[in-house]
């Protein structure tokens, strides 16, 4: 039955506690065969004026959820919201496609996709996130949904995205489908 014990700063909120305590237990987890009831995790909040390392410190904001943070950017390029679509993506943002170069403009994905396909939607069968020392990767799976350029609807194409997150922004996405197999 492992324990985890973590003392960390008063100022965070019960949805950033939980996050905590379930990447803790989830590492554990990795490591040690045990059923999830069987992992405990305690956090102990010590008050910010009886926190200090070189002086009075303050709790840093926490990052958003990374999984969030992909969901969120997936469905402003759905709805083609490049600016909102922008704002999830960090410097030096890049993004590889089947059969192209890496790209690091969302307009060049547009552009790029033009000629493949009108529209393309995603149904999601799940997200895997992954943390790192430095950030996290979060894979996303399910279906292709969307128009030729004829006109012609498609359905039930496979795909695997994987993104990288570093101070919660999307600093590059990779991506797999089955488009050209389907269309060919």
């Amino acid at each position: 039955m492992p324990i985890v014990e973590l003392h960390l700063m008063e100022g965070y909120g019960a949805e950033e506690k939980r996050r905590l305590a379930t990447g803790l237990a989830n590492a554990v987890r990795s490591v040690i065969p045990a059923a999830p009831e069987a992992v405990t995790v305690m956090l102990n909040e010590v008050a910010r004026d009886g926190y200090f390392r070189d002086g009075p410190r303050e709790p840093a904001p926490a990052l958003p959820d990374p999984t969030d943070t992909v969901r969120a950017f997936l469905a402003a390029m759905e709805q083609r919201d490049l600016n909102a679509a922008q704002a999830h993506l960090g410097e030096g943002f890049t993004m590889r496609f089947p059969g192209t170069a890496p790209m690091t403009e969302l307009a060049d994905l547009i552009a790029w996709s033009k000629p493949r396909y009108r529209f393309v939607t995603k149904s999601f069968e799940g997200f895997d996130t992954v943390s790192g020392a430095d950030g996290s990767v979060v894979y996303c799976r399910g279906t292709l949904s969307g128009e030729w350029p004829d006109g012609s609807a498609f359905s039930g194409i496979r795909f695997i995205d994987r993104f990288e997150l570093a101070g919660g922004k999307i600093t590059r996405q990779d991506v797999w489908n089955d488009i050209a197999e389907v269309r060919g």
